[in-house]
C-alpha cells in the first residue's frame, strides 16, 4: 500500500473511530479510561495523527461492541512487511516523538545509517533475500530518517558505543562514507551525539541497545531489541528505570567535541585502508 492511500486508510479508521464513539455517547476522554489511554490519545487517533497499538484496537472493539473492526482494520493497515512485526509499532511512536535517545552497543541506529550501511546490515541477516526484499528494507530505513529533517524534528540524543565505530560493517569505504555522515547529521544539530569509549570498561546496558522516546502529550515509552525479538515497553517503572540507566550512560561518555574528534579518527583510519586497496 502506497504512502497516500495508507495514510488515507489511517483517517478512515479514524473518522470510525469517532463515529462509534459518538454514536456510543463516550467523550474522548471517556473512551481513552476504558481502554487506558488519555483521551488525547483518542483525540490523535481519530486524527490519524497516532496510530493505536494492536492490544489498544482490540479493547476499542470491545468497549464500543464493533465486532473486532477495529483490530481487523488494524491489522490490515500495519501490514508494512518492511519491518518486522515487533518493531512496526516503534517507527509509529518515533513519527510523534519530541524527543527520542537512542544507546547503540553494536550497530549505527537506523536513523544515523547511510543506504550502504544499511544494505550491508540487512544482507549479513538475510544473505539469501531477494535483491527487491533488501532494497525494501533499505529504503525503509532511510525513510525513517527523514524525522530528522525539518523544524518539526524530535530532540535526539544518540550515544554510541566505540564497537561502533571500529566494526567494518560493509567494508571500509562503506564506513568511510557512514562515520562521514553521522559527523555530518551532528555538525548539522540534528543529534546531539557522544560516544561511549573502549576505556569506560564496564558499562550501564551491557545487555543491549535501547531506545527511549518521549512525547508532547502522552506518557514516556521505551523499546529494546534482542536477536529476531523486540520489546515496546510502556510501564511507568520499567521506562523510569531505563531512563537511569540512560543517565548511567551519559555520565561516561566522551564530550561531544571529542567524540567527533574519535569519529573522525575512525573514519580517516578506514580512508586509508581505501586508499591503500
Amino acid at each position: 500500500m502506497a504512502n497516500g492511500s495508507r495514510q488515507a486508510a489511517w483517517e478512515f479508521f479514524g473518522t470510525e473511530l469517532k463515529r462509534h464513539r459518538e454514536e456510543a455517547g463516550l467523550t474522548q476522554a471517556e473512551l481513552g479510561y476504558r481502554v487506558f489511554v488519555s483521551g488525547g490519545y483518542i483525540g490523535q487517533f481519530e486524527q490519524a495523527i497516532r496510530k493505536p497499538q494492536l492490544d489498544v484496537a482490540a479493547r476499542i472493539d470491545e468497549v464500543l461492541k464493533t465486532a473486532g473492526f477495529f483490530e481487523r482494520t488494524w491489522r490490515k493497515l500495519i501490514d508494512d512487511r518492511r519491518y518486522a512485526d515487533y518493531f512496526a509499532d516503534v517507527v509509529e511512536l518515533e513519527r510523534t516523538a519530541a524527543k527520542l535517545c537512542d544507546f547503540a552497543p553494536i550497530l549505527v541506529p537506523g536513523l544515523l545509517q547511510t543506504a550502504a550501511y544499511a544494505e550491508a546490515v540487512t544482507r549479513a541477516t538475510n544473505p539469501f533475500a531477494a535483491g527487491e526484499r533488501v532494497q525494501a528494507q533499505v529504503m525503509a530505513r532511510l525513510e525513517r530518517a527523514r524525522i530528522l529533517n525539518g523544524t518539526a524534528r524530535p530532540e535526539y540524543w544518540a550515544i554510541l558505543h566505540e564497537n561502533v565505530l571500529r566494526i567494518p560493517v560493509g567494508g571500509p569505504e562503506v564506513m568511510t562514507r557512514q562515520l562521514d555522515h553521522i559527523a555530518a547529521v551532528a555538525r548539522e544539530q540534528k543529534v546531539l551525539l557522544t560516544v561511549l569509549p573502549h576505556s569506560a570498561g564496564a558499562f550501564a546496558a551491557m545487555a543491549g541497545m535501547m531506545t527511549l522516546m518521549e512525547f508532547s502529550d502522552a506518557p514516556p515509552a521505551a523499546y529494546t531489541e534482542a536477536v529476531y525479538s523486540g520489546t515496546l515497553l510502556d510501564d511507568p517503572a520499567l521506562v523510569k528505570r531505563m531512563q537511569g540507566t540512560y543517565d548511567l550512560l551519559r555520565v561516561a561518555v566522551l564530550s561531544p567535541e571529542a567524540s567527533l574528534a574519535l569519529i573522525a579518527s575512525a573514519a580517516e583510519d578506514y580512508r586509508r585502508c581505501v586508499s591503500s586497496i
